[in-house]
């Protein structure tokens, strides 16, 4: 049986997973290459490809600078499916 930090632990890989896959494809559908996307979030385009890849853990002001360059709801880069 899990403990729950254990469960916790999930969560937020869960959740990191799913920011990286969302930022990924949301800018893509944008048709923004990540140094565009860099240039319009004003955020280093390394800083992007290690979110995307899942490498980087962005704060939530990151995070809001993200989705306002995506013109999305930060709530859609944490979502199941956007």
């Amino acid at each position: 049986m899990a403990t729950c930090g254990g469960l916790l632990n999930l969560d937020r890989m869960n959740v990191h997973h799913r920011l990286a896959r969302n930022v990924s494809r949301l800018r893509k559908a944008a048709g923004l290459t990540q140094e565009e996307f860099a240039d319009r979030s004003g955020i280093h385009p390394t800083y992007i490809s290690a979110i995307e890849n899942g490498h980087r853990n962005p704060t939530i002001d990151v995070v809001e600078r993200l989705a306002m360059a995506l013109e999305v709801d930060p709530a859609d880069l944490l979502a199941t499916a956007v």
